[in-house]
Formats: C-alpha cells, sequence, structure tokens
C-alpha cells in the first residue's frame, strides 16, 4: 500500500522503538502524551507523511502494519468532524494553490470533477468556495466498471476542458461510494490527476476502515499520487459521532489557505514554530478534543478485535448476498465489495422501469414501516435500489434472519 523500507512512506519525524508485551503492542501517541494497547498484529492509525518545507508534517489515519515493532510518532494528526467538511478544507487549499500560479481571475475557469456516485458534500463544497455550478463535472459511470469512475472518462473530460482553456481543479475518488459502494481505481485515476496538475483527494470515508484488514488493502493502491485521504471512523469503526481522519501530503497549502493571524491570537509558542496551531488546519476557531474518543476505542478494542468487527459486518452482508442469489424474486443490482448490499425485486413481465421502482419503494416503505428493519435506498444506473448496510456490533443471523441480538 505505503512502501519504504520503514514500511511508513515520506516520514519527517519519527523514533524506533521496539517494545510491545504479551497478547498486545504497546504504542506511545506524542500528541496525547499517553498510552494505548494494540493486541494481537500492531495496526498503527497515526503514520507519518511527508511533511513538506514546513517539517510540520501530518498524519493519515491510514492502518499500516508494522508488525512487532512499537513507533513513537511525534506530529500532529488532524481529527475533523464530517468528511463534509474534509472536502471544504482540501478544495479551498486546492482553488488557492491554483490561483497562485494562474491569477485569482481565473477562478471562473478552475473545473471540479466527480462521478455520479461520488457524495454530494463534493458539489455542496464546491459551491461554498467560489466555483461555478457549470464547471462542476459529474462523470458518468455504468455497471461495465461496477459503476467505479471511468480513469479514461475523466481524462477526456480533462482534455475537452483544457481544450476551452479551463483548468482541471480538483477530482475526488471514492473508495466505498454511498449509493453503491464502488471502489475508484485511485492508482489509476492518480496518474491522470498527476499528468494534469489536478489535486486528488480519496474520499474513504466508509470503506477506509475496512482496509485496517491485509485482505480490502489493496484498495488504496496509488494512494501516494493522493494530496488528501479523509476516513470517518465514525462510520464503521465503533467511533461515536462525529470523527473524521483528515491526511494531507502537503499541509502547508492547507495552511496557507485557512491560517489567520488576529493580534488577539498572537502568541510567542505560535510564532516560534514549535507548536501547530489547529485554527489553521480547519474552518472553525475552537476544536473538540475528538482525537480522544477514537484513542478510547483503540485502547478498548484493539486491532484484533477491529479487525474481527470489520470481518463480521463484511461475512453478514456475505449471507445476505447469498440469500438473495437464491431467491428468484430479488437481484443485486450492484457486486458487493465491503458490507453494503444493493438489491431490488426483479421486473415483472410487461413492467416498465417506473413500475419497478414504484414496486420497490413501496417494498422498502413497508419493510422500515415494520419497525423490525431499517434501510436506504438510492438510484443506481437509473435503477432503484434498496441499501442494506451492515456495521452494528449486534447484528447476528438467528434461524437464518439476520437481526439484531435484541430482539
Amino acid at each position: 500500500m505505503l512502501g519504504s523500507e520503514e514500511g511508513l512512506v515520506g516520514v519527517s519525524r519519527i523514533d524506533l522503538k521496539v517494545g510491545g508485551s504479551v497478547g498486545g503492542k504497546r504504542g506511545s501517541t506524542g500528541f496525547l502524551g499517553c498510552d494505548f494497547w494494540l493486541g494481537g498484529e500492531v495496526v498503527v492509525l497515526m503514520v507519518v507523511v511527508d511533511g513538506g518545507a514546513s517539517g510540520m508534517g501530518g498524519c493519515w489515519c491510514g492502518f499500516i502494519e508494522i508488525n512487532s515493532l512499537t513507533y513513537t510518532i511525534h506530529v500532529p494528526t488532524l481529527h475533523l468532524g464530517s468528511t463534509c467538511e474534509a472536502i471544504v478544507c482540501t478544495l479551498g487549499a486546492a482553488r488557492d494553490r491554483a490561483l497562485s500560479s494562474f491569477g485569482e481571475e481565473k477562478i471562473t475557469k478552475l473545473v471540479v470533477y466527480a462521478s455520479d456516485q461520488t457524495h454530494s458534500c463534493v458539489e455542496k463544497a464546491a459551491k461554498r468556495v467560489g466555483i461555478p455550478p457549470r464547471n462542476f463535472q459529474v462523470l458518468a459511470t455504468t455497471s461495465n466498471t461496477d459503476f467505479a469512475m471511468s480513469p479514461k472518462t475523466l481524462r477526456e473530460a480533462m482534455d475537452a476542458d483544457t481544450a476551452q482553456e479551463l483548468v482541471p481543479l480538483y477530482v475526488c475518488a471514492t473508495i466505498g461510494t454511498t449509493p453503491s459502494g464502488a471502489v475508484d481505481p485511485v492508482n489509476e485515476l492518480g496518474h491522470v490527476t498527476s499528468a494534469s496538475g489536478a489535486w486528488l483527494h480519496v474520499d474513504a470515508a466508509y470503506a477506509g476502515s475496512a482496509c485496517i484488514c491485509p485482505e480490502y488493502r489493496h484498495y488504496l493502491d496509488g494512494v501516494e499520487l493522493a494530496n488528501s485521504v479523509s476516513m470517518n471512523p465514525h462510520k464503521w469503526l465503533l467511533t461515536n459521532m462525529d470523527c473524521t481522519c483528515l491526511w494531507l501530503k502537503n499541509p502547508t497549502t492547507l495552511v496557507e489557505c485557512l491560517s489567520s493571524k488576529p493580534e488577539y491570537l498572537r502568541n510567542k509558542a505560535s510564532e516560534s514554530g514549535n507548536v501547530v496551531d489547529y485554527k489553521d488546519w480547519q474552518i472553525s476557531l475552537s476544536r473538540r478534543f475528538r482525537t480522544l474518543k477514537l484513542w478510547i476505542v483503540l485502547r478498548q478494542y484493539g486491532s484484533d478485535y477491529l479487525m474481527c468487527h470489520i470481518r463480521n459486518g463484511i461475512e453478514l452482508a456475505e449471507y445476505l448476498e447469498s440469500l438473495i442469489y437464491k431467491n428468484d424474486k430479488f437481484e443485486l443490482l450492484v457486486p458487493r465489495k465491503f458490507s453494503l448490499v444493493c438489491f431490488r425485486l426483479k421486473p415483472q413481465n410487461g413492467e416498465d422501469g417506473v413500475e419497478t421502482n414504484a414496486r420497490n419503494l413501496k417494498l422498502l416503505e413497508a419493510l422500515n414501516s415494520s419497525g423490525q428493519a431499517y434501510m436506504t435506498h438510492a438510484v443506481i444506473g437509473g435503477a432503484f435500489a434498496i441499501r442494506c448496510a451492515i456495521g452494528g456490533v449486534l447484528t447476528q443471523i438467528k434461524s437464518g434472519i439476520l437481526m439484531s441480538s435484541r430482539c
């Protein structure tokens, strides 16, 4: 996934020491000043990457296996409230970087790219940072790519925009899209964005948590080509709302976009450059101690249990998937990759798409009104899909039925 002789890439400042105890490995987080235990095979959440000229560093909660070694990390990590905030911040940084090269008058020429599976927060963020709505490019996906963004389609769109003197600014690739759980090919998209000079953000809000398991880390291949990566422990990693982890290849770009230095906030520590002012890494001035609740999850459960939790959710989804395959009334609309299953009632003879969609909506409403289940929906390739997302610790199989252990 990320490689170097130490198992980390672009390390800014790190102390390496042999450590551990029977049944678990003990690590120390420099920004907390306290210890945590990770049982079994060590997975570290705070991975130092490319500090840039500032030397400030940045941390990506990316789950890198470090075997029997303990790393002590003495650099800042950025915990935000949501992916929406991460997108706004990184898109603003990308905008300012581009305008510094092309001139502020070019803001109406900047283009943002997403697929029709990308979360709507990207479009909202583009509006908030001044990108004209006409310059928000939604790239169509098809079942041929399992509804993942096509690098060829992206390259063609960028070439067409460049020919019209527009400037490719920002591409959002997703690992586990909200509608369908699709995975965009990060490596191929990274080469396209590198050639164009556009900022590549990887939204791993949902499925990034699955990458704590070695068998799913290949979905992050090429992540070293990204400018930023975000993931949400509050989605699938047993952490309470809200907690989003953001990694930046070059934090200086973000700081230059968001920094402010009013007189009433001036102090010797900040001006010395020896501390990090997180007000310059986010929109708000104040920040909550989000790191603490993530640390508590790691301290309480450890890596073995967290990996077991992820795998259990996926196994339950596989079971539901098998039931759908066996039932001639239902069909899957997209291949399952994680713990999200998208299915529907099959079209009946003589029924058009509108009628099939209406029948599936009626089924979804009946399911949710029963009080025994709750599912959501999406439209994938024009078809109404019922979404069953499994992630709770109490979900299990009873008498062949998926249900909560409290039922």
